[in-house]
């Protein structure tokens, strides 16, 4: 039960390639955000830099899908590889021309021009994380496709380890510089592996049959379900509309992520006013041993009968520790919930592409992945953009001379980080109670019994 079946060594070798790119991507991600909050000190600018990642990652998710479905896998994800090395380039460039007091203004044209450069390099990333799960439709048999979700999760973990202890380090070594040089090398040598490696032309599974669709889908849509030469945004809608609870679990992710947006702009300020970019740095290193440990556990027992009831007990672990963690100003707290929410993560990440992998068919299935990555995603530069100056001008001085000093502060605590732990703990109590209604939805109850009824897909690569 616990093997994986289907053109393993293909899927493993694309495995550790999307690895070594990842890294890349996440240690220029954690280094831009480090370096710029280290010279500026600026919570804003650090918001501004997820705020870029999270609009640029909800706009270009769609294109990204139909670009995944219309052309072969491994070429769009070494075209991927290759838009992030020559973006790496030029910001090489820039930042070697430019004086380092220039990225001590948070208002510094240069500093922007520099992190737009990386930033625009990370999401072309994005490509891999449409790309691969469709790898793993394509080559891996039906039953045991939560166990490769499982391993792509730990292959995510060792990526986050890696990057959280190098990035703190070769920032604090020579500041973007290190970053970059690495960067650079380390997608040179992911293109020349990629090239490497042959995959099958052949099918998983049964004959070369297309994929199953899922009743009245192709009458919806007025079109056979294959791979267009266009985005055809209206056919993947009408797609996903035609499976039951499909658009509430899209939409209830995309809340979720409306609340990560927090996380994403303020955690690193949280964490950098306890303790070094060296310190913060190496612990999350240690905390993404989570992430590797939840994956191995997957890729060993698998997600069980029903994705959609784990996906949500997932979350109301993950909104429990959002509530719980920043209640007192310890590291040791911050580390515990982090590392629990870590290890759950991959669960959730898991079933969504578990879920999406038998219920959508194959020939869609980058553009309904795209699209499900915009729309979650949509949400998020909402709160990254806004909840930065709220936490700023707001949330900062109300618990270090403000009311809330007079109100919580004997027994919360005062000062800025208070402030930014304040704005976490309404976050999870605002997340718990959006899983509660989910649980208690009609559309859950109808999407666990469309996962439990649909054929699994079958596809050609």
């Amino acid at each position: 039960m616990g093997v994986i079946r289907g053109h393993v060594s293909v899927f493993y070798h694309l495995l550790v390639n999307t690895l070594l790119v990842s890294v890349t991507n996440f240690t220029v991600w954690f280094a831009i955000t480090f370096y710029t909050y280290i010279e500026t000190r600026s919570v804003f600018a650090t918001g501004v830099i997820s705020g870029i990642f999270l609009v640029m990652t909800a706009l270009t998710g769609i294109w990204f899908g139909s670009l995944v479905d219309n052309h072969p896998k491994k070429t769009m994800m070494q075209a991927s590889a290759a838009v992030s090395l020559a973006l790496y380039v030029a910001a090489l460039v820039v930042y070697q021309m430019t004086p380092r007091e220039e990225f001590r203004d948070p208002l510094s044209v240069q500093l922007w021009i520099l992190i737009v450069l990386l930033m625009i390099g990370v999401i072309a990333g994005n490509i891999r994380t449409i790309a691969l799960p469709t790898m793993v439709t394509a080559l891996i048999e039906p039953d045991t496709r939560d166990r490769a979700n499982g391993l792509v999760g730990t292959a995510s973990g060792v990526s986050f380890l890696v990057t959280s202890v190098i990035s703190g380090l070769l920032v604090a070594l020579g500041g973007m510089f290190w970053v970059l040089i690495v960067g650079v090398v380390v997608l040179t040598l992911s293109i020349v592996h990629l090239a490497s490696v042959r995959v099958p032309p052949g099918v998983v599974g049964e004959a070369s049959q297309p994929a199953e669709l899922p009743a009245g889908i192709e009458a919806a849509t007025g079109e056979p379900v294959t791979g267009a030469s266009k985005i055809d945004l209206r056919g993947t809608v009408k797609v996903i509309k035609q499976v039951p609870g499909l658009p509430a679990l899209i939409v209830f992710s995309a809340f979720n992520n409306l609340l990560g947006g927090i996380f994403m702009a303020l955690l690193d300020a949280y964490g950098l006013s306890m303790m070094s970019v060296q310190a913060w740095g190496l612990l999350w290193g240690v905390l993404s041993t989570g992430f590797i440990v939840g994956g191995l556990l997957i890729a060993r027992t698998g997600l069980g009968k029903n994705p959609v009831w784990l996906l949500l007990m997932v979350n109301i672990v993950c909104w429990t520790v959002t509530l719980l963690f920043p209640l007192r100003d310890s590291v040791i707290w911050l580390a515990v919930g982090l590392y629990a929410y870590m290890l759950v993560i991959p669960y959730a990440e898991a079933a969504e592409q578990t879920i999406l992998q038998k219920v959508v068919p194959y020939e869609r299935q980058g553009r309904v992945f795209g699209f499900a990555q915009s729309v979650e995603q949509a949400a998020s530069p909402l709160t990254a953009f806004l909840i930065a100056p709220v936490a700023q001008f707001f949330f900062i001085p109300f618990m270090t001379d403000g009311a809330g000093a007079r109100w919580i502060g004997g027994w919360f605590g005062t000062g800025s980080a208070r402030g930014l732990a304040l704005v976490f703990v309404l976050t999870g109590i605002a997340g718990l109670i959006a899983t509660v209604i989910a649980l208690r939805s009609h559309p859950y109850r109808r999407l666990s019994k469309r996962y439990a009824e649909a054929e699994p897909a079958r596809a050609s690569i």
